[in-house]
């Protein structure tokens, strides 16, 4: 009856001992665990998907839009660079040597705006020492020249009566040459030449500062008209320059249309310029000389489906994704196909159907997800 008793005991011991809890040794704790992730927040799914709550969809600026399938122009995208127009801007250059002094308002900076006409700076020319002093010489000889020669009209004028006419006349005729011959020597003695702005705009570009000595034909001002620019791509296919049914470019978010010029008849760099006009207030923010891309609408036509370019992400295979929403709150990687379309939009031309919704906002956000 013992031996039953006693196994009946250790039983219940044990039960006890394995419901109370353990207690590690002083200085061997983990600390708390690790709370349990809220089923609540965004997360990425088993499935590569992204469960995103309506909060943070708020939260987040996510925005979708419907997809609509199109006939789009097939597009080109080339490089091209900022230039003057040559019908709105102009460049400043001296016709001689000489030193520079500012003009009326100043020697203008970069950026500030001035009138047609308007002169920016003096130009007072150089000359050697010997030709200067040979210029006063005969600057010398001809007031003295004049000198004689207007004392001889007074002599002639006192004796009008008996001397003929024509004697007057021609001593007349002699001291105008005269005054104008010295009016010429002592203009080029002391003349300085005016540079003038040759159309208004604003200034591109300054050159000098006051005093500098500069040569003929020296760049001095470059001014442009920012509202006018032309822009020059290179088509490495000549075949374009005959396709072409329209031209944007991008600058930021804006699309900018431009309107086609003219192409070169002969290669630079191996490559064809095209010649485009732009106009608008979205040109300020360029610069002559800057770099962009232009993309060229062709006359041929390629099915697809428009979507702003910020859809398109990366996935971690680098693909090209955008996010489908396919439930309230569900959204999707599709991987899609694109070819370029205006620099803003692209144009989808597999992995997505008519009536799909993409995040057009915030996919960006969306992808960091996981």
């Amino acid at each position: 009856m013992k031996r039953p008793l006693i196994a009946s005991s250790l039983a219940l011991w044990f039960a006890l001992a394995a419901l109370s809890p353990a207690h590690a040794g002083e200085g061997h704790d983990h600390g708390d665990a690790l709370a349990a992730p809220s089923a609540s927040g965004p997360q990425r799914q088993p499935d590569g998907s992204v469960f995103l709550p309506k909060p943070a969809q708020r939260q987040l600026g996510v925005r979708t839009a419907v997809t609509v399938a199109a006939e789009l122009p097939r597009t080109v995208e080339l490089s091209a660079k900022v230039l003057m127009d040559p019908n709105a801007g102009g460049k400043v250059q001296p016709l001689n040597a000489g030193r520079i002094e500012p003009g009326p308002r100043g020697l203008p900076d970069p950026g500030q705006t001035v009138r047609k006409g308007e002169v920016l700076a003096y130009v007072v020319p150089s000359t050697a020492p010997i030709e200067r002093s040979n210029q006063a010489a005969q600057l010398a000889e001809l007031r003295a020249a004049k000198a004689l020669a207007d004392k001889r009209i007074a002599r002639l004028q006192e004796l009008a009566d008996t001397v003929p006419r024509k004697e007057i006349e021609a001593a007349e005729s002699e001291a105008a040459s005269l005054t104008a011959r010295i009016s010429a020597v002592g203009g080029g003695l002391s003349n300085r030449e005016a540079l003038l702005a040759p159309v208004s705009g604003v200034i591109a570009s300054a050159n000098v500062v006051a005093g500098q000595v500069v040569d003929a034909r020296e760049l001095i001002f470059e001014i442009v008209d920012p509202s006018r620019l032309r822009i020059e791509a290179l088509a490495f296919d000549a075949a374009i320059a005959s396709n072409i049914g329209g031209a944007t470019m991008a600058v930021g978010d804006q699309r900018v249309p431009l309107t086609f010029v003219g192409a070169a008849r002969s290669l630079r760099e191996q490559a064809l310029p095209l010649s485009f006009r732009a106009q608008g207030s979205a040109l300020n923010q360029l610069a002559v000389g800057q770099p962009l891309r232009v993309f060229v609408q062709t006359k041929d036509k390629v099915k697809g489906i428009a979507v702003p370019v910020a859809s398109l992400m990366k996935n971690p295979a680098n693909q090209t994704i955008v996010w489908v929403k396919t439930a309230p709150e569900r959204f999707e990687p599709r991987t899609v196909t694109t070819e370029p379309l205006d620099g803003v939009t692209a144009a989808i031309t597999s992995g997505l159907e008519p009536g799909d919704r993409v995040a057009t906002q915030g996919a960006t956000l969306i992808n960091q997800v996981r």
